[in-house]
Formats: structure tokens, sequence, C-alpha cells
């Protein structure tokens, strides 16, 4: 299983709008990526394209996420999906 460790950069932190990117490019992704608060079990990651998910997960600026994937791709997948997390959705 392909594990990251991702900060999210948007200030405001995984709101409504950074959470449905998110959601989005997990989605596109074809495979299953699972979300979790740096430090919680395993047993308690999310859907990471669940946009609702992603909204009660209540990540804030600056705070670690860990992200897994299994299957093809899911290397890849999860660095492009860090990418996405680390960027400030919230910059005008």
């Amino acid at each position: 299983m392909a594990e990251r460790t991702a900060t999210i950069g948007s200030r405001v932190g995984l709101h409504a709008r950074p959470a449905a990117i998110f959601a989005e490019a997990a989605a596109n992704t074809g495979i299953e990526v699972t979300i979790a608060k740096e430090g919680d079990p395993e047993d308690e990651a999310l859907d990471a394209s669940s946009i609702l998910s992603l909204m009660s997960l209540g990540a804030e600026y600056g705070q670690k996420v860990t992200l897994r994937a299994d299957g093809p791709g899911a290397d890849t997948a999860l660095d492009q999906l860090v990418t996405v997390l680390e960027t400030d959705h919230d910059a005008q």
C-alpha cells in the first residue's frame, strides 16, 4: 500500500472549495484513496473522493494528513494528490 503525508496548504483549511477540488482529483485517479489526520488510526481513514468525508475531517491550514492507496498507479496518484492538498486554493 502506498502512503504519503501532505500538509494542508489552503489558508482556511480543507473547506468547501479546496475539498471539492481534492475530491474530484481523488475520484479521477480511478483507485480508492483514503485520507486521515496524521496520527489517526488507519481504520479511521475516510474516502478521499467524498466531499462530505473531507469536510467532516476538519483538516486545518498547516495540519498534516496521511493519504493511502493501493493498486496500479497508486504512487503516482498520491504524488499528484499531495500537490493538490499543498496548494493554496484560496490564494487570489
